[in-house]
């Protein structure tokens, strides 16, 4: 009997639970957990990595960047970089830190990007909810095969559509318009119909029944009862489809080289093959980079929680 007693006070002493546990009396943390938190740390210094050398790229001089290439820190910190993207540096002084000196309208280029990603975004998102909603909650012949064909497009390489839109929109008179641009992505997309659809799924029929019983139709249905009720899906669809637009490159400049609808992550492109000294200004195009991807970061960081709340989300609350 006194040996089951002590063995059950020293259980309590190691799980820490016991009258005399506290902070001051929990063991070292384990080799395990040691091991976990520095491959977490060694993982996150790796991905984090890159993001570190751009920003050190872009605020060095660009005319030292080769004599000191294994550096750290800046070389010779500058914001002359982002002077010339932005068009505020002269010719000269472009040059005399490395830059090509050639004009970049990055701000136009920005504008194309906005306009080109938030048409892509509201047509997929819009059209994706109401083709959902048909796979999901509507009865119709052949529904559950027009469903598995639009799966098996999720396997097709986007690479093997590019000819015939290219085509078609070269019949349409379409080259070089926001809208051979933005027509091909509008309507919807396999990934966004899959995706309302689980959620769709999930939302008990006896609230659409309610409504029914109280005479709303099937439109009336889906706006004033469907969409509100799956706000949390339709907003983390539209931040994910917007930053697969915003980065979309080879189509844009396929159907769109021309100046005027040029999109930024083109213009980058262009401003990466000018090189008149021999020798790409990879300071400049640090700092052009920087811009481009801060509008994504910046509309990630104000709706993560929304979109990490809204991914595992499973039933009504």
């Amino acid at each position: 009997m006194a040996t089951t007693a002590s063995t059950f006070d020293e259980a309590i002493a190691l799980s820490g639970t016991g009258p005399g546990a506290g902070p001051g009396r929990r063991g070292r943390p384990g080799v395990g957990r040691v091991l976990a938190w520095t491959a977490l740390v060694l993982m996150m210094a790796v991905t984090l990595f890159p993001f570190y050398w751009m920003l050190r790229t872009a605020f060095s001089n660009g005319a030292f960047l080769a004599a000191e290439p294994s550096n750290p820190l800046p070389v010779e910190p500058t914001l002359g970089a982002f002077e010339r993207v932005l068009g505020l540096a002269s010719t000269a002084d472009a040059q005399a830190q490395g830059g090509s000196g050639a004009a970049v309208d990055i701000g136009r280029y920005l504008l194309n990007s906005v306009v080109v990603a938030t048409f892509i975004t509201a047509g997929q998102v819009f059209f994706g909810a109401m083709a959902a909603y048909a796979f999901a909650r509507l009865r119709w012949p052949g529904r559950d095969a027009v469903f598995f064909v639009f799966l098996t497009a999720l396997m097709v390489p986007p690479i093997f559509t590019q000819l015939p839109n290219f085509l078609l929109m070269r019949d349409l008179g379409l080259l070089n318009t926001y809208a051979g641009i933005i027509l091909p992505f509008f309507f919807m997309t396999p990934f966004a119909i899959f995706f309302l659809r689980q959620f769709f799924l999930g939302i008990p029929r006896e609230v659409e029944e309610a409504a029914r019983i109280d005479g709303a139709g099937v439109v009336r249905r889906f706006f004033t009862v469907i969409l509100p009720m799956a706000s949390g899906p339709l907003v983390t669809l539209t931040i994910l489809q917007y930053i697969q637009a915003w980065g979309e490159y080879f189509w844009p400049l396929l159907v769109g080289s021309d100046q005027s609808v040029r999109v930024l992550t083109v213009g980058l492109g262009v401003f990466r093959s000018q090189t008149p000294q021999g020798t790409p200004d990879w300071a400049g195009l640090m700092a052009a980079t920087l811009l481009a991807a801060l509008p994504v970061v910046l509309l990630f960081a104000v709706f993560s929680r929304k979109i990490v709340n809204s991914i595992g989300f499973s039933g009504i609350k």
